[in-house]
């Protein structure tokens, strides 16, 4: 028997961590979405989020191009991603291209953590969608080139990712059997002792 919604979206809860924004713990990336729109006013809060990312000189390097079920943006968007994400990402209400400033505005020269920031700002989106509520899917599986040819993206920008945004949908309205697995599959991680490191391959100790 499938899971439903509400069942899975509790077994993908991360294990609580007492002091842990419990945001962080809730957030996960469903391919299942309901048919419900976004509100604009969600919107604006995801946006404002997004706005207040940190950003190497104040750059703010992140641009996103939102598109919503049936504009000519969520189309463009949707033709740029792989045949596989075509399959899921058509039931989410909003698609939302991340693309970054490639150089500093104040003098030129490269931006070597353009992406990392654009990075940021897409945390914090999704993070605040969590907490309205919302759920949220970024994929990396979509052509940069047709979304630039699309858009008319200057040279200067490089695309990150492609986020689908909307609510959690039944998992039984996947299109098939492999999507369905990962859908309900628990979520892992590695240890935090694996990442942080006080020498390569060496646990940071914390005493």
């Amino acid at each position: 028997m499938t899971l439903s919604a509400i069942e899975v979206n509790r077994l993908k809860q991360a294990p609580m961590v007492e002091g842990v924004l419990p945001v962080v713990h809730a957030r996960w990336s469903p391919r299942a979405f309901a048919p419900r729109e976004v509100s604009p006013a969600d919107l604006k809060k995801l946006f404002e989020a997004a706005r207040w990312a940190a950003s190497s000189f104040n750059e703010q390097p992140w641009r996103f191009l939102v598109g919503g079920r049936g504009s000519s943006a969520y189309k463009k968007i949707f033709d740029s991603l792989v045949e596989r994400n075509q399959a899921w990402a058509g039931s989410a209400p909003v698609l939302i291209l991340g693309v970054t400033k490639s150089t500093f505005s104040h003098n030129g020269s490269p931006n070597r953590v353009a992406l990392y920031d654009l990075g940021a700002a897409a945390a914090l989106l999704c993070l605040q969608a969590t907490a309205l509520g919302l759920a949220a899917h970024q994929m990396a599986g979509f052509d940069p080139q047709a979304a630039r040819a699309a858009f008319n993206i200057p040279e200067d920008f490089i695309a990150g990712a492609v986020i689908a945004l909307g609510y959690q949908g039944e998992p039984s309205t996947l299109p098939d059997d492999e999507f369905l697995a990962a859908e309900i599959a628990p979520r892992t991680r590695r240890p935090w002792n694996k990442s942080f490191l006080s020498a390569w391959d060496e646990p940071f100790n914390l005493g």
